[in-house]
């Protein structure tokens, strides 16, 4: 199984939680058809792919203001679990948990079959991120 949880923009605490235990491929971004909805200017309408490999879990940039891992843009990289990758420079910050115990090895062209289909999505869980303003902090 798989986490992700939104985190505060400053205290670094989760705010919204998803899990999975069945996809292979989780979307992020914008746009109403991903896994995951983040409503924010800097993600991209699909900012973040998150693969499920046959041993383990990669993350793929496809934002056009990046992602970065501790402030260093990625393209494509191994998950470690407890990671944070934040969507662009100023973007939501998302944690990356991995439930090992569940983490079987899969053939990813057994599960989906035909390696070329497209998996169909859940429905998208929504995610409305609210910044306070600059030098504010919430109460």
């Amino acid at each position: 199984m798989i986490t992700l949880n939104l985190l505060h923009p400053i205290e670094l605490v989760p705010v919204q939680s998803w899990n999975f235990s069945s996809e292979l491929e989780i979307y992020i971004g914008r746009a109403n058809d991903n896994h995951v909805v983040l409503y924010s200017s800097v993600v991209s309408r699909r900012h973040l792919t998150i693969l499920r490999q046959p041993l383990h879990w990669e993350v793929i940039n496809n934002g056009a203001n990046g992602t970065f891992v501790d402030g260093k843009p990625i393209e494509k990289m191994r998950v470690v679990d407890g990671m944070i990758v934040r969507l662009a420079t100023t973007g939501p910050k998302i944690q990356i948990r991995i439930d090992e115990r569940n983490n079987e090895p899969v053939n990813r062209e057994e599960t989906l079959g035909d390696p070329l289909a497209i998996p169909p999505l859940p429905k998208p869980a929504k995610a409305t991120l609210m910044f306070p303003p600059k030098g504010k902090l919430p109460s």
